[in-house]
């Protein structure tokens, strides 16, 4: 039994090792397949392999058997890095980035699974190479679209080891993908930070909008530096050359807290329904999370929303399945939900310390389990922080002039 107060008890991850990165996110038969960077080993980023875990529902979660593994003298045996899942030609099958090494560089490992998705039997199959551009320093993190009637790629990448960029390739034979050189670069959109290069390119469609998401790697920054994800608000069609152009309009931040990244996003079967799940990073000392012997999970599934030319990330509404009874707001347990309404300001704090305070205008849903707190504000901005319970001290929402507060015990029934 886990009685460390900081494991989350409802989002899925095995119960010891490092995750990060959500990865071949796919629904087949009805059940969701999540897959994650995963090492068993130790709370640290090394031997990466793809952790598994599956859902009807989206609340209840069942772990299954490591479904990737590095294979000595192929194309991952350095480690199965970041990648994407689709259903192709009826089979499951998982897009990704094998490493030979810590260079930056990366091949596209193609693999089936099982009609179940269950699965996973390695060929070290490579779809597509090293780019033949000489500026790429860096490239990684397959992601697969569709318009025009044909499938597409992209990766994320460096140019010059200081230019960020993506690239596109042809994938309608998912075996064999065509090279069409560069996307995107910084100079191509406006409005998203300065980096060394883009990881974790997502770029699915929400109504008549397409949505860019990119994750802001500084090269050295390492994993303690502050995650940050852009998105870019625009229209994406066939230019005249016959290759997809993306036109952006506008730019934010995906999330404003202090753990988030590597968000993969997917079209549920409902085609108006994108969900988005991140990685969650630690924000405790490294010591810390060797001597409690995990580190990293991922986010609860959200909800991908465009106003205008904003995006609202919301908790999936399947989520409300956890609500188990009240709650009291000046004590909470470790997993609990809060819902504050009105208008004025709030804070949640942990003992003394302010976890999360901000000004709300309309909604707002907190959700906790144990070190991992997410911060909706209705038709506005997602914030991801982690704090880490310890002795007595509980959670607490202090009640405010003009905010309303329920707070609700979270719970698998």
């Amino acid at each position: 039994m886990i009685t460390d107060r900081s494991f989350p008890a409802l989002h899925p991850r095995p119960a010891q090792g490092w995750v990060n990165d959500p990865n071949g996110i796919q629904q087949v038969d009805g059940r969701w397949h999540l897959f994650f960077q995963y090492n068993p080993d130790s709370a640290r980023h090394a031997n990466i392999t793809w952790g598994h875990v599956s859902s009807t529902d989206l609340v209840r979660w069942d772990e299954h058997p490591i479904a990737l593994r590095p294979q000595a003298g192929g194309p991952d045996a350095a480690g199965c890095f970041s990648g994407v899942g689709a259903v192709v030609d009826g089979a499951p099958t998982v897009i990704y980035s094998g490493i030979v090494g810590h260079d930056g560089f990366s091949t596209v490992v193609v693999e089936r699974g099982s009609a179940d998705a269950l699965g996973w039997e390695q060929t070290g199959h490579v779809a597509a190479g090293l780019p033949s551009d000489p500026r790429v320093t860096m490239v990684r993190d397959p992601f697969l679209f569709e318009v025009g009637g044909l499938r597409w790629a992209l990766q994320g990448a460096s140019l010059s080891g200081e230019e960020p960029a993506l690239l596109l390739y042809g994938a309608d034979d998912i075996d064999a993908w065509e090279e069409h050189g560069v996307f995107l670069t910084e100079s191509d959109v406006e409005g998203l930070p300065s980096c060394d290069g883009w990881e974790c390119p997502q770029l699915v469609r929400v109504g008549d909008d397409w949505i860019l998401m990119v994750s802001i790697w500084d090269n050295g920054g390492g994993f303690g530096s502050r995650p940050r994800v852009g998105y870019v608000v625009g229209s994406l069609e066939i230019g005249e050359a016959g290759l997809p152009v993306f036109s952006g309009r506008a730019a934010g931040s995906v999330d404003l807290g202090s753990s988030f990244y590597a968000p993969q996003a997917v079209q549920a079967e409902d085609p108006e329904r994108v969900l988005v799940w991140g990685w969650a990073q630690e924000t405790r000392p490294q010591e810390e999370s060797d001597a409690a012997g995990w580190s990293g999970l991922l986010t609860f599934p959200r909800e991908l929303r465009v106003h205008g030319d904003e995006i609202e990330l919301a908790p999936a509404r399947e989520l409300e399945a956890l609500r188990a009874g009240s709650a009291d707001p000046a004590s909470l347990p470790d997993q609990a939900e809060v819902v504050l309404a009105g208008s004025g300001a709030a804070a949640l704090r942990l003992g003394g310390d302010v976890v999360w305070e901000g000004e709300i205008d309309g909604e707002a849903r907190i959700l906790i389990d144990g070190s991992i707190v997410e911060v909706h504000l209705t038709g506005g901005a997602t914030y991801t922080e982690r704090a880490y319970p310890v002795g007595d001290a509980a959670y607490s929402v202090s009640p405010v002039d003009g905010v309303r507060v329920e707070a609700y015990v979270l719970a698998l029934a």
